[in-house]
């Protein structure tokens, strides 16, 4: 009987594939078996979704074959939805599958937060996956379709966006670069059109400098965006929200893009939560299971004060690279690796030609700042497919 140990990862988000590419690197041949499980063939890039759900770029430039990515003479990638982890057996239960693991990573992603709000998983759309964002942009323009049709209903040209955090503002800044298009293309009067951004916190882009904030949101204010911040939307129906100081918007489009929470499937597998997230130690393990390691938005890990880490796409990079490096050292019986989170900085785009960031120990505003996030895109095509993914699928202009 066959003692090569089996390593399954849950997930081809930026954990997972990171994940998977380091162990194909450091492992020797017939090391392990590794097996990587996503629900599709392609790997997608959360931090682009924004520009094909406003309908700015095409769905193409956001995803690229895992095939493309991995080798699959040293990786098997299984197609399928997960659908339980017996954590007590060792096993995950697939959609039409199971898989026994000696070594488990889960990687699997996180949920949107709805945080109780009546209607808003029923009627609000969500930028969490390509088929989300192709629903969303077939629904924008259908909208402007519909109002052609029947010019009473102006409340089909009201779209709200819940949140102002780093999707919400992504989002409304290239809606509000779509929209002048689509007025041309739908013959629709530009003035009729409103672009709502609505935010509990007292303010947009928490985490970022004041003076980068203000830039922000003046910028999207003359690009037409009406921003509602320091009120929470406290009901969404089937025609608008209502606001928690009684106003209510009519609209046809409503875009959550206010929390992430993490899956569903770790608070099921009896993992003590929050919010879905575990608590990992400082080598990435879950409580209590030194062969399950748990990366990404399902992973909560304090910084040096004492708070969580915001569960973004480069903390997932560098983790799924030291859960790797882990993965290995506990095959061979060496010492672990710490995580050490380096933050390489901030970016948040304003639509074309125009970003904030934060980086270098510097701020970033306007065109530079554009630059820069142009910069981070490429490096991160490069780092999980070489030159030639930079060049398929880099945006220059």
């Amino acid at each position: 009987m066959s003692t090569i140990p089996k390593i399954v990862i849950l997930g081809a988000g930026y954990g997972g594939i990171l994940t998977a590419q380091r162990l194909q690197k450091e492992l020797n041949y017939n090391e392990a078996d590794v097996t990587l499980v996503n629900r599709h063939d392609y790997h997608y890039f959360t931090t682009h979704l924004h520009m094909p759900a406003a309908g700015t770029d095409s769905i193409e430039h956001t995803r690229v074959s895992i095939s493309k990515l991995i080798d699959e003479f040293k990786i098997d990638l299984v197609k399928s939805n997960v659908k339980e982890i017996r954590l007590s057996d060792r096993k995950v239960i697939l959609q039409d599958g199971t898989l026994s693991f000696d070594y488990l990573v889960i990687a699997l992603g996180g949920e949107p937060e709805s945080f109780g709000i009546p209607g808003l998983s029923e009627y609000a759309m969500t930028i969490r996956s390509i088929n989300s964002v192709r629903l969303i942009r077939e629904h924008i323009e259908y909208q402007f379709a519909l109002y052609k049709l029947d010019e009473s209903r102006t409340d089909r040209l009201n779209f709200v966006v819940g949140g102002a955090g780093f999707s919400g503002i992504e989002f409304v800044a290239e809606l509000a670069d779509r929209i002048p298009r689509l007025c041309k293309e739908y013959d629709v009067d530009p003035s009729l059109v409103n672009i709502y951004n609505v935010e509990a916190a007292p303010a947009i882009l928490p985490g970022f400098d004041s003076e980068l904030v203000e830039y922000a949101q003046n910028v999207l204010v003359k690009k037409g965006v009406q921003f509602k911040i320091g009120i929470a939307i406290k009901e969404c129906m089937e025609d608008g929200v209502v606001l928690a100081n009684g106003e209510v918007i009519r609209s046809a489009t409503v875009v959550w893009t206010g929390g992430i929470r993490g899956n569903r499937l770790v608070e099921a597998a009896g993992f003590e939560t929050s919010r879905g997230r575990v608590m990992v130690d400082e080598y990435l393990h879950a409580p209590g299971y030194e062969h399950v390691f748990i990366i990404g938005d399902n992973s909560i890990m304090l910084n040096p004060e004492g708070r969580p880490y915001p569960p973004t796409a480069q903390i997932a990079m560098q983790q799924g690279v030291t859960c790797a490096q882990n993965v290995v050292a506990s095959i061979r019986n060496k010492e672990l690796k710490k995580f050490a989170f380096s933050n390489k900085g901030t970016v948040a785009s304003l639509g074309k030609g125009e970003a904030v960031a934060s980086a270098f120990g510097k701020k970033y505003k306007g065109w530079v700042a554009a630059q820069i996030k142009k910069l981070v895109d490429i490096r991160y095509l490069f780092i999980i497919g070489g030159i030639p993914l930079v060049l398929k699928k880099g945006r220059f202009l």
